[in-house]
């Protein structure tokens, strides 16, 4: 269901890849490099900023679909947690959109979520990913 509810969204990336974690990892890449972007870009580069804000928040809105759908093969403890990541992310979006708040919450959610090290150098955070 993740696969088709993000193709319909961000097709061309479906091309190059072939599992759903493979999708999932190459929308959070794709979404976060713009995130950074529209964070070292800054206020001159609104629409841009609006733009990478909406699509994170689609990317998590289609997560977080996929979490409460009952085939979810995912324990429900971290479906729990991965929605509570979710509702931050909607309700600080909404905050980043009325003028408020740092996209780098946003930027290191996502990283850490990939696995990644933050862009400061800290480390990931342990555990499951979605």
């Amino acid at each position: 269901m993740l696969q088709n509810l993000a193709y319909k969204a961000y097709g061309d990336i479906t091309k190059r890849t072939s599992s759903d974690r493979q999708l999932e990892q190459a929308l959070f890449l794709q979404i976060t490099e713009a995130l950074e972007s529209a964070a070292e870009a800054g206020p001159k580069e609104f629409l841009g900023w609006v733009d990478a804000i909406h699509r994170n928040l689609q990317l998590w809105t289609v997560l977080a679909t996929d979490l409460l759908n009952p085939n979810n093969p995912l324990p429900d403890d971290l479906k729990g947690r991965l929605i509570s990541i979710f509702q931050f992310v909607r309700r600080h979006s909404h905050t980043l959109l009325g003028g408020q708040g740092d996209i780098a919450d946003l930027i290191e959610i996502n990283r850490n979520i990939m696995g990644l090290p933050a862009k400061t150098g800290g480390p990931a955070v342990e555990g499951e990913a979605a």
